[in-house]
């Protein structure tokens, strides 16, 4: 008899986990859960959590006492360049060949020596065509004059007439403009001579050569650069108010990075320059050799400004907020002392001090050091920083 086809499968059933094997788990929760109490048992102190008993000791703290003012002296400074009275850029009027170039980069010259020169040689033919010229003008003048003066022998005997000796009067005279226009064209080519020779204007010291000899110099073209020696100013702006306090011909002392330089106010311009917003005071170096041109000078000026207020270091600062800053005053209380917090407003800032005003009164205790321990309200004990700098001098 034929067996039915069996499907593969169709008998087997999902193995499901029994009751044993989950109390079995749940035991083993309860163990590891039972461990860990005990565990955090131990760890805990057996006397419990540590309560503070005793205060902490006030911080001590140094403190300045205020001492207020009614207005403080700003030292401002104001810079400006050292350079020579005068500087020039030297050229040939008229174009040409240049000949020589006597003076090179840092040579000292002196005043109205030759620096340079054109190639001349075309100039000087013209001269002596000119020469020539008055030399032959001359000839015709004294023709002129005997010819004028046998007019004139010849008039007195009746020989000629009136108009005779006027025409050799007349002819005399235009003989002699011949011989003035010679020599003003012999002139004119010497003038042109001497400008083709450079020549010094004021003693100095060359600064740039821009070109050799044989080089085309065009007209006007520098060829030189000098710069005036003996002579050594220095131009600051100032702001208008200030300007007006410098009195002309008074003696100043500038500084710059070699030392202090000593000068006299030679002028100020009193024209605000629209740029800058400043007035141009001139100061002339009383001694040019201390510095070079060029080099940056400072003057300082005291000015008081009539602000109340009071000194304070700037450690002694913390931020506030809306610009402002706070400053932790000492103040008394009947167990001690306590740091309270004061608004202040900075008016002026130098180097490791500030000068600021607020709600602190004359003889209170600012606290200078270790801010960044202080909160307010906290017991303080003040160590006066004045008090202590007297007694250690002492």
């Amino acid at each position: 008899m034929t067996q039915p086809y069996e499907i593969p499968g169709d008998d087997v059933r999902e193995k499901k986990p029994s009751w044993v094997k989950g109390i079995i788990f749940m035991l083993l929760m309860v163990v590891v859960a039972v461990g860990l109490l005990v565990a955090a048992t131990r760890l805990r102190s057996v006397e419990g959590p540590r309560v503070a008993e005793v205060a902490p000791a006030p911080l001590t703290v140094r403190v300045v006492t205020v001492k207020p003012a009614e207005s403080f002296d700003l030292q401002e400074s104001y810079s400006g360049l050292t350079e020579a009275r005068r500087t020039s850029q030297l050229g040939f009027p008229s174009g040409g060949r240049i000949a020589t170039v006597a003076a090179d980069v840092g040579d000292r010259v002196k005043a109205g020596e030759a620096l340079a020169r054109l190639d001349t040689r075309a100039l000087d033919a013209q001269l002596a065509s000119a020469n020539a010229v008055v030399e032959e003008a001359r000839a015709g003048y004294e023709l002129a004059l005997s010819s004028a003066e046998r007019q004139r022998t010849l008039k007195a005997q009746g020989h000629v007439s009136q108009q005779r000796v006027d025409e050799a009067d007349a002819q005399a005279n235009t003989a002699l403009a011949r011989i003035d226009a010679a020599k003003a064209q012999a002139d004119t080519l010497r003038v042109q001579i001497d400008l083709a020779q450079i020549r010094a204007p004021f003693a100095g010291v060359v600064t740039k050569r821009f070109s050799d000899e044989g080089a085309i110099a065009a007209p006007g073209q520098p060829l030189l650069e000098l710069v005036e020696l003996g002579v050594l100013e220095a131009r600051l702006g100032l702001p208008a108010p200030v300007a007006s306090r410098l009195v002309p011909g008074d003696d100043y002392t500038l500084t710059s990075d070699t030392g202090s330089v000593a000068a006299t106010l030679r002028n100020v311009t009193g024209v605000i320059d629209s740029s800058q917003r400043t007035v141009t005071a001139v100061f002339e170096i009383d001694n040019p050799d201390v510095i070079a041109a060029g080099a940056v000078v400072r003057l300082s000026m005291d000015r008081s400004v009539g602000e109340e207020g009071f000194w304070v270091p700037v450690k002694a600062l913390s931020a506030a907020s809306r610009g402002l800053w706070n400053v932790y005053i000492a103040e008394p209380r009947e167990a001690g002392w306590t740091a309270v917090p004061r608004p202040v407003e900075m008016v002026h800032s130098e180097g490791d001090r500030a000068y600021v005003r607020g709600p602190v009164q004359p003889g209170e205790r600012i606290i200078v050091d270790g801010l960044q321990r202080i909160t307010p309200g906290m017991p303080v004990t003040p160590r006066d920083v004045t008090a202590a700098a007297n007694t250690n001098g002492g």
